[in-house]
């Protein structure tokens, strides 16, 4: 597993598109899909943050998608559609739970930073990157074909 880090030093043009299309509306803004107990797909919006090279997520306590995650870490994180494109950019890879006081501390502050609140009660989860993929197309919506950059952890 990569942190958001390791991958901008890997791939770093697809990892600044990913951050501009993540940030495109001020604070971050995504699809995170969990797999559910009955192996089926569930997927929410979230706000995911990236801090201190890493990529975070903070989810309800009482949030299904919590669940998903403690049993089975495995998820993808697609961004919001662009305002006046098509691009999309995800990503993929084990998520953990994180408990450590300094960090959710820091989570914190940039979640206030960006103007944002979270919930006191709310879970803390890394979501390390074991695949990513941008897709850029060509001009104005609709247009077609993408070009499409991928990135693998090696």
């Amino acid at each position: 597993m990569a942190t958001w880090g390791e991958f901008e030093e890997a791939a770093p043009e697809i990892a600044d598109a990913g951050r501009a299309l993540l940030y495109q509306f001020g604070p971050g803004l995504g699809f995170l899909a969990t797999v559910r107990k009955d192996g089926g797909p569930r997927v929410h919006p979230v706000c995911p943050l990236i801090v201190d090279g890493r990529l975070w997520v903070l989810v309800g306590a009482e949030s299904p998608k919590v669940w998903d995650l403690v049993r089975d870490g495995r998820y993808a994180l697609h961004s919001f559609p662009s305002a006046g494109a098509d691009d999309e950019f995800f990503v993929t890879g084990p998520a953990t739970k994180n408990v450590d006081g300094a960090t959710r501390a820091a989570v914190s502050a940039a979640v206030k930073a960006q103007g944002t609140t979270h919930g006191e009660t709310d879970v803390l989860f890394e979501l390390g990157i074991e695949r990513a993929m941008h897709a850029k197309y060509p001009g104005p919506s609709p247009s077609w074909p993408p070009e499409y950059r991928v990135w693998r952890e090696r």
